[in-house]
């Protein structure tokens, strides 16, 4: 067995170098404590820290770290990536954009894309940047307010119609008083 203390180790994944070897003995490894990580073969002293997925941020933890792989994170609903590490995890996190009033969702926002966001169309609009909504039907002579990308249309009558509505009254009155006094 002493001949068998004496061959080096060879430093692997989750190990580092505790002691180098000498003339007298091999290298001596230890294992990279909690919240420490080597995911390579190494010559290190030092493991390196785990990373923190941080929920402030938009990161949680997909898969803990262990003393041969450092922490995944991925992204909360409601977030983005905007930092992909390979296919598995994610390092920064940004919110899913909002669309403006007068504007729609094209695309939702997933994990790993922002909100696609459309201008309402003409004849449409949206006042709170979800979906657009086509304007009323007036007809010309009921428009009272014109519609807008962030405002439907008003109908009602005008204050010009009034006069018309009034008019034929106004001229049938005159022309009876002209006729009894007249």
């Amino acid at each position: 067995m002493a001949a068998e203390e004496r061959m080096p180790l060879v430093e692997k994944r989750g190990t580092v170098v505790q002691r180098d070897c000498t003339a007298y003995s091999g290298t001596r490894c230890r294992f990279c404590e909690l919240g420490t990580y080597v995911n390579q073969l190494n010559g290190l002293s030092h493991c390196f820290p785990c990373t923190t997925c941080d929920t402030g941020h938009g990161l949680f933890v997909k898969r803990n770290c262990t003393p041969k792989t450092d922490t995944v994170c991925d992204v909360l609903n409601g977030y983005h990536c905007k930092d992909l590490i390979d296919s598995n995890g994610c390092s920064l996190a940004e919110k899913h954009s909002q669309c403006a009033a007068g504007q729609r969702i094209k695309e939702p926002g997933t994990s790993r894309s922002d909100t696609v966001c459309e201008d309402c169309q003409p004849g449409f609009f949206s006042r709170d940047g979800v979906n657009c909504t086509a304007w009323k039907i007036c007809s010309n002579r009921q428009i009272k307010v014109k519609g807008s990308s962030t405002s439907d249309v008003v109908c009602g009558r005008t204050s010009s119609q009034h006069y018309f509505v009034f008019l034929p009254f106004l001229l049938c009155s005159v022309a009876f008083t002209s006729l009894v006094t007249g």
